[in-house]
């Protein structure tokens, strides 16, 4: 069984500030992302061009690390194994003992992917750069494992749009996939050594940590742990036909669900109630006199991102507890799939054939309800 807990940490000064300044891992990571479209833009945009000399066609040489540099090939086992591998690529091979050509024996092997080839590369990136050296080595790693998996959610059309290249705002994380240890309250993790925790949930006996995440929110540092037990079963899936008691549920705005068999969940509106808007509204006037760059704006960003952080916390509670409730209740629960998205595009322009002007396509009322959408 995996389980997932979350922990608040309790970093000194000298660890916060080191964490920090981990964020140059956002710059290897837009770095990674250029050089992969970069070899695709060298390799399927500009293509082969023709050489007024010989009039042959030549490759271009490209320097992106997925694409130009870099063993092409997994390489695993013993010696013999890799000579076969090289064979593989550079024909047959003498045979120093018997001083015959010898054919090679074609081995099944797979081809290193981009993640893979630019992983390999991380000891030059040290050597060119020595302060990568102060982050773990399973970071850089998990890093790079972030953008592949970016790319496969893409790919698979879990995600709508191409990766990004990330800003300070969308890159505050940072995964350790082994060298982590909990003992008690306090916390090892690699490179920035024991720090406390406020155990608010113990973990349970037999289960060992599998990865942890290090995660900076608006009030302080947050930290995921990914445990695991492989003598417990993972939670039973009931089969529909085993379900002695279903309820569908119908999405709202002004009833949060409300389900067929008649009862309702008030929606809390934590968002849109007056009190809260009108909050936010002072908080965010209060951003926008002060001057950019000025350490008085970035305390005033500060508390608008409190505001949307506290926000965030009572609707997941909220949510949790809702959860918690319709699954004592009910064997079976049916739930709308929404393209929420969809539904908050900008209403399409009406245009009228006689004047040419456009004409109200009630996007201004609109608004309101994306909001509360």
């Amino acid at each position: 069984m995996l389980l997932g807990y979350v922990y608040k940490l309790r970093p000194n000064d000298e660890q916060s500030s080191m964490m920090d300044s981990w964020h140059m891992l956002r710059a290897s990571y837009n770095y990674n992302l250029r050089d992969r479209i970069d070899a695709y833009n060298s390799r399927f945009i500009q293509g082969n061009y023709c050489d007024l000399k010989t009039k042959a066609e030549i490759v271009p040489l490209t320097c992106p690390i997925s694409g130009a540099t870099g063993y092409p090939w997994k390489v695993s086992g013993s010696a013999k194994v890799k000579k076969q591998e090289e064979a593989r690529i550079f024909g047959d091979y003498c045979d120093l003992s018997t001083k015959k050509v010898q054919k090679f024996v074609e081995v099944k092997k797979a081809k290193r992917n981009a993640g893979e080839v630019q992983m390999a590369e991380l000891p030059a990136l040290k050597a060119a750069r020595p302060w990568y050296s102060l982050i773990d080595s399973t970071v850089l790693q998990e890093n790079i494992k972030r953008l592949d998996k970016a790319y496969q959610n893409f790919f698979d059309r879990k995600q709508t749009g191409f990766p990004k290249f990330k800003t300070r705002s969308t890159f505050r994380s940072f995964t350790y996939a082994t060298g982590a240890k909990i003992d008690g309250n306090k916390i090892y993790l690699p490179k920035i050594g024991w720090m406390k925790f406020f155990n608010s949930r113990p973990i349970p006996d037999g289960f060992a940590v599998k990865s942890v995440t290090i995660r900076k929110k608006t009030n302080g540092w947050f930290v995921s742990v990914r445990i695991e037990d492989p003598k417990v079963p993972n939670f039973p899936i009931m089969s529909i036909d085993e379900a002695n008691t279903a309820v569908g549920g119908d999405m709202g705005i002004r009833k949060l669900i409300t389900f067929s068999d008649g009862s309702q969940v008030k929606n809390p509106k934590l968002s849109t109630n007056k009190k809260t808007r009108r909050l936010m509204r002072l908080r965010q006037r209060a951003l926008s006199r002060k001057k950019k760059g000025s350490s008085n704006r970035r305390t005033s960003g500060i508390k608008i991102a409190s505001l949307h952080q506290r926000i965030t916390n009572k609707r997941t509670a909220i949510q949790w507890k809702i959860a918690i409730e319709i699954s004592k209740k009910f064997d079976a629960i049916f739930l709308e799939d929404l393209k929420v998205s969809n539904m908050k595009k900008r209403c399409k322009p009406k245009k009228d054939e006689a004047t040419g002007r456009y004409l109200n396509n009630g996007q201004s009322r609109k608004a309101g309800l994306n909001r509360a959408i």
